[in-house]
């Protein structure tokens, strides 16, 4: 199903400018601190501090002008095996009155690891009333294809990913939450408008379903729309327009080819009754995390998309005018890292991790000539 409509109203709210003067030279790279291990998530708890998550289970309070970060306690254990881990972080909207931190991770059972949402208070270094929302019914043999981005919407709702795990039936399977967005309430109860909620061999925390391996999650205030970007197999990576109780496909139809040889994934690339990615990547880049640029610093990015590349190794930009057209920039593609995480403060500024280990603060070079703002 098109969702032009919805996509198309956005746009318009955004007032996307068809200019794009920046470039690399125009980036001021500079490293916040070294991690040992993969900063899979940053939450930017206010423009001095933020929280990182590092996949192999630890996390730290990072302080974003010295760089000097120490160490939190009351985490959970994590299957840290092949792509599992503590993954993304998250402040709730209503962080300031309530305290409260949203993670996910893959949380190890007898049936094998699943992808968790859980919430937490931050207390010093200590979190504390962990508390998992979720534990979603995701278990494979594979340890692949968790998903794991976090978002909200502002309306006391929390969206989180859950790959197929590898098992790609999963994602038509709506029995169970692989291959799916999920929504909640803020304390994990299901919001009663949810898609299937009055289905009852359907799980009925599924927003949309027939995703491969969202990686990233981003939920635009403005514009009231949820949006995803995801790995294809062997290219067909994807950006979606997530809407409720939609069909996103995998494995029905996909732009990717087969690992072992030049065969489609699927019965094609569009199919009735299921919606189609706005961008598709081919060859794949491997997006890692998404934002939808809102600031002041890189005025003329406003509307568009920044997601980090793992494979490809770049900071991906996705400008998409009002016909629905993308045009896309690569940036910072000399720094040959494998970028996994994105944040920006209030004043515009990104936060970039690598797999590194690196934490990275992007702004723009003071003799750059560009202005901060239109």
């Amino acid at each position: 199903m098109k969702t032009w409509i919805l996509f198309l109203a956005g746009l318009m709210a955004l007032n996307v400018s068809a200019s794009d003067a920046i470039v690399d030279d125009s980036l001021n790279i500079d490293q916040i601190t070294q991690f040992d291990g993969i900063p899979w998530g940053i939450a930017i708890i206010n423009d001095q501090e933020a929280i990182v998550t590092i996949k192999k289970g630890s996390a730290y309070k990072v302080d974003l002008t010295t760089g000097k970060k120490q160490a939190l306690t009351g985490l959970p254990e994590v299957d840290n095996r092949g792509q599992g881990g503590l993954l993304d972080v998250a402040k709730s909207p209503q962080f300031k009155k309530q305290g409260w931190l949203y993670f996910t991770y893959s949380k190890p059972t007898d049936d094998g690891a699943k992808t968790t949402l859980a919430r937490a208070k931050l207390a010093d270094n200590k979190l504390t009333e962990w508390h998992d929302l979720l534990v979603t019914d995701s278990a494979t043999s594979e340890t692949k294809h968790y998903g794991g981005r976090i978002a909200f919407d502002n309306q006391e709702h929390v969206f989180f990913s859950v790959g197929d795990r590898g098992v790609r039936e999963n994602a038509q399977d709506l029995t169970n939450h692989a291959g799916s967005v999920i929504r909640l309430n803020l304390d994990g109860s299901v919001p009663r408008d949810n898609p299937f909620v009055t289905h009852a061999n359907i799980r009925n925390e599924i927003w949309s379903y027939g995703h491969r391996n969202p990686q990233g999650l981003f939920y635009d205030t403005d514009t009231h729309t949820l949006w995803s970007n995801e790995h294809g197999p062997r290219g067909g990576d994807e950006i979606n327009l997530i809407r409720p109780g939609a069909n996103y496909g995998w494995p029905i139809v996909s732009h990717g080819k087969e690992y072992w040889g030049p065969v489609s994934v699927g019965d094609g690339i569009e199919k009735d009754g299921i919606d189609n990615p706005i961008k598709v990547f081919i060859p794949s880049i491997a997006p890692s995390s998404l934002l939808r640029y809102k600031g002041m610093l890189f005025s003329n990015w406003n509307g568009d998309f920044l997601s980090t590349a793992l494979a490809l190794r770049h900071l991906n930009k996705i400008k998409i005018d009002k016909n629905g057209k993308t045009t896309e920039t690569r940036y910072l593609e000399h720094l040959d890292e494998r970028l996994r995480s994105i944040a920006q403060d209030s004043a515009g500024v990104l936060y970039i991790g690598t797999d590194s280990g690196k934490l990275l603060k992007i702004t723009l070079a003071i003799d750059s000539g560009l202005k901060k703002a239109s």
